[in-house]
């Protein structure tokens, strides 16, 4: 075993083949099964205390680490079974003498679905566009077949179609040349596509808002699904409409092609970033260590970057923060209400996987300046692993000022602190969004996670003159739905240790009155903290100006008696589902009905509480057993336990004509703060510096004052 092996290290290709091999092994030898194709292959992780006990972090403030136990290495594997389209949950262990054998080879409920993989979406677009009605729909619009392009999309919930299906839906549009931005060109009809069958099933056509004196007014009197046997050109009452034709390019060279007029600004100089001495961070495998810092790295098909065993060196002392940071689901409702728009509300995370779609990035352009890059890994459906090379960027950042103060007295001085993070980071690209996930760390002992959405808007067509009270028109005759971008992310604490509690503030003018003895100027607010008992959801109240912290009771600062802890900070990014409670979305995903949920964290041979709308997600009609709804029901204590947090954040999304072709970048910050937890400001040793390479901007002038200054 290597020095750099970390027992949340995800599985290498390597593994991935001899996993997968394992499991045809014994497919062939000990199961009637015919054919199969893989959909995931990933690390089960070790249990906590085992991993803790493995690097030496204590279980709690002053305790000694607990011994070594030995860690078996275990993986998990879903599998379809070709023939008959079940489904199969599989977990190995890894034997030191005989390699992988299975645990468990568990025939799941039926009509449980796996996450979609990439090779069914790829496949759902090459069966779409060769389909002869498909084919024929878009003649009659213009549109030939080497035209034709399909985006697979989950598709949410459908009650015509059996559960036992497993179902895609096929968005359509159309390209006018081979790399013109196909959005621009939305085709009337959506394919509902069977991955299994690898066949259409059947077409549908959404009916059309007219305006009227009071208001846009749908052409058909509801929006209830129709029957299947129902011819939909008619239940739709709208003559069919060609794509629009008009690019909206995003490629420089195709942009100076199709508009007027069209070039690159010529007024932007060079801009670097030069580190000439190297970097301030370490790399050993997946572990990374910068300025008292010290993480874990790792990778899945699912949440793609999962940061594990954060500490941090505290004058010597390492003190554990978080033992795991990622993010667990995410779903993206629409908001058009008739059909076949509601099914539009893809689980990102859960329904096909962030890991599976991040980028391969580009030095210079997705990051800039001294960068060190880590691959990614997941299964192919024939057991081999693809492997995204540069799939997780490291990089360190100047972040403007840390700290500083000038004593303006006469003699006074100056100290100036530049702030740097160091960042870890991916780039997913989900069809035409794309989602840009920013792990920082600070030299105060704070952490942020910053999510960016950036992309081209989901996007259907409209006649002349349509509007809807559900979109916006970016573009003649293209609608952009209003929609939500919902994320659950999943915080595993481990403050000063595993047996955390978390602390709810409300603050609050005072109670008593301008005048009164107690308040006489008027001036007076409290902050009230009361302390969650039990397993719940919680609401964000602005009006309170109600926060969060994660404490550790074991321990108190020193000056504050305050117990250890750190705040938890959503202000600007929570975010109100905007649906029905009880509608598709309300009833699949129950995280986002609350800004945080909190409930213990139970382990099993599984992998315990991880993933909120539950571990399966595709077509799901309700959230399943296993999901944080029903977590929070138990109502065990959660003062003093090892907990789970789950914040919920988001950005409402009505889009705007500025965001078409390609949306600017919308960000979302989630932080972490210390509060009491350190002794002082930990960044106070931190040096202050005077760049050499800074100069002034513009040619001196007589009388100017850009000669430099000390900053301390």
């Amino acid at each position: 075993m290597s020095s750099s092996w970390h027992p949340l290290d995800p599985l290498t290709p390597d593994e991935i083949t001899t996993v997968c091999l394992a499991v045809r092994k014994h497919i062939a030898t000990g199961t009637d099964i015919k054919a199969i194709k893989f959909i995931t292959c990933y690390l089960l992780p070790p249990p906590k205390k085992a991993v803790l006990a493995f690097l030496g972090i204590p279980l709690g403030p002053g305790a000694p680490p607990e011994a070594s136990v030995e860690i078996t290495r275990k993986a998990q594997v879903d599998i379809i079974d070709l023939v008959n389209g079940r489904a199969y949950n599989i977990i190995l262990s890894l034997q030191p003498e005989d390699g992988w054998k299975i645990d468990i080879f568990d025939l799941l409920e039926e009509g449980i679905q796996p996450q979609i993989s990439v090779e069914e979406l790829v496949n759902c677009e090459a069966v779409v566009r060769n389909d002869p009605l498909v084919q024929q729909l878009a003649k009659d619009v213009g549109v030939t077949p080497e035209q034709i392009h399909c985006e697979g999309w989950s598709i949410g919930y459908d009650e015509r179609f059996p559960h036992t299906n497993r179902l895609q839906q096929g968005l359509l549009f159309a390209r006018f040349s081979r790399h013109d931005n196909l959005y621009a060109h939305p085709m009337d009809f959506i394919a509902v596509f069977d991955s299994n069958e690898e066949k259409v099933l059947h077409i549908d056509i959404a009916p059309h808002y007219k305006s009227t004196p009071n208001g846009p007014q749908l052409s058909v009197p509801s929006t209830e699904t129709p029957a299947l046997d129902k011819d939909q050109l008619a239940y739709s009452q709208r003559d069919r409409i060609p794509p629009p034709r008009r690019a909206f390019d995003f490629l420089p060279d195709l942009m100076a092609t199709t508009q007027k007029d069209f070039k690159l600004r010529e007024d932007m100089k060079p801009l670097h970033i030069v580190q000439p001495e190297g970097v301030s961070f370490k790399v050993n495998g997946s572990q990374l260590e910068w300025q008292n810092w010290k993480m874990h790295i790792g990778f899945n098909h699912r949440e793609g970057i999962a940061l594990s065993t954060i500490t941090y060196n505290d004058h010597g002392e390492i003190r554990p923060i978080l033992y795991r940071l990622s993010l667990a689901e995410m779903v993206v409702p629409y908001a058009a209400p008739e059909h076949p728009h509601p099914r539009k509300f893809a689980f990102d995370s859960g329904e096909y996987g962030m890991g599976v779609m991040a980028n391969e990035l580009t030095l210079g352009c997705d990051c800039l300046g001294k960068i060190h890059y880590l691959p990614g890994a997941f299964v192919k459906h024939d057991g081999t692993p693809h492997v995204i090379q540069n799939c997780i960027c490291i990089h360190e950042e100047d972040a403007g000022v840390l700290w500083k103060h000038t004593d303006f007295r006469p003699g006074g001085r100056a100290q100036t602190v530049r702030r740097r993070r160091l960042v870890v980071s991916m780039v997913c690209t989900l069809a035409n969004y794309e989602y840009i996930f920013n792990y920082m760390f600070y030299q105060d002992g704070s952490i942020e996670m910053e999510i960016r959405l950036t992309g081209i808007l989901q996007v259907y067509i409209a006649a002349d003159g349509e509007k809807s009270p559900y979109s916006t028109v970016v573009a003649p005759n293209i609608n952009a739905h209003y929609h939500q971008h919902i994320f659950s992310v999943r915080v595993d604490p481990m403050v000063d240790g595993l047996l955390n509690s978390v602390v709810e503030t409300d603050i609050m003018p005072s109670v008593h009155p301008t005048g009164s003895s107690e308040n006489f100027g008027g001036n007076a607010f409290t902050a009230t903290d009361t302390v969650l008992k039990t397993e719940s959801a919680r609401d964000y109240e602005a009006g309170k100006e109600r926060r969060w912290r994660i404490v550790n009771p074991a321990r108190q600062h020193y000056s504050t008696g305050k117990d250890v802890g750190y705040a938890l900070g959503v202000k600007g990014a929570a975010i109100q589902l905007l649906t029905q409670p009880d509608g598709w979305v309300g009833r699949r995903a129950t995280f986002a009905k609350k800004p945080m949920w909190v409930c213990r964290d139970i382990e099993d041979t599984k992998g315990g509480r991880m993933w909120p709308a539950g571990k399966y997600v595709p077509q799901t009609r309700n959230a399943p057993e296993d999901s944080i709804g029903n977590w929070v029901n138990g109502e065990k204590n959660i003062e003093k336990e090892d907990l789970l947090v789950y914040l919920t954040v988001g950005v409402t999304h009505i889009p705007r004509p500025e965001d078409w072709p390609v949306m600017p970048v919308e960000n979302l910050n989630i932080t972490f703060k210390p509060v009491s937890f350190f002794a002082v400001n930990p960044s106070m040793d931190v040096p202050g510096i005077q760049d050499s390479h800074s100069a002034p901007a513009l040619a001196s002038t007589e009388g100017s004052s850009e000669a430099p200054q000390n900053c301390h």
